[in-house]
């Protein structure tokens, strides 16, 4: 006999919205992100926690949202890539990564700058050594690690930046 897999419901905060949506037991965070809710900014890289292209923010805090059930999420904020801008206008960090031209492909660009806010809110943004370290478990098949971390130290000095 089979096993009958029934929907959960969870509730989040998603983006600064409040959002109820029904996932599978089984589901990880970035599986509800991008099916149930369309926010496909948040990459499904490795779907190991080994790349980073799946970095959000839960609670403040960057998480690798491949790794996370999204049952776990229920009742947490959730700040995923198209959140961060403000009214049409980009984030500082994403600005930097712009014009320090941090990124190739793009494909690993959501998670960098998400991992990015997160570590300089962390204060772990001190140094290029310590972006370096800090940023480590976002991998950039495109090696744009210099204009990363040149962003990365940008943001960091702009008064813009919550920390």
């Amino acid at each position: 006999m089979a096993d009958v897999i029934t929907e959960c419901r969870l509730t989040a905060r998603v983006n600064g919205a409040e959002r109820e949506i029904a996932v599978d037991p089984r589901a990880t965070l970035v599986d509800a992100l991008r099916d149930r809710l369309g926010l496909t900014g948040t990459k499904k890289g490795c779907d190991r926690g080994e790349c980073g292209a799946c970095t959000v923010m839960v609670n403040g805090r960057r998480v690798l949202s491949c790794m996370m059930l999204a049952l776990a999420a229920d009742g947490a904020e959730v700040m995923t890539i198209e959140g961060l801008a403000n009214r049409g206008e980009l984030h500082p960090v994403q600005r930097a990564f712009l014009e320090c031209d941090a990124f190739q492909c793009g494909f690993c660009t959501p998670g960098q700058v998400i991992s990015a806010v997160g570590c300089i809110a962390e204060g772990h943004a001190g140094s290029a050594d310590e972006i370096r370290e800090w940023m480590s478990g976002n991998i950039c098949r495109c090696a744009a690690y210099p204009q990363i971390v040149a962003a990365v130290s940008e943001a960091a000095a702009s008064p813009e930046v919550a920390r």
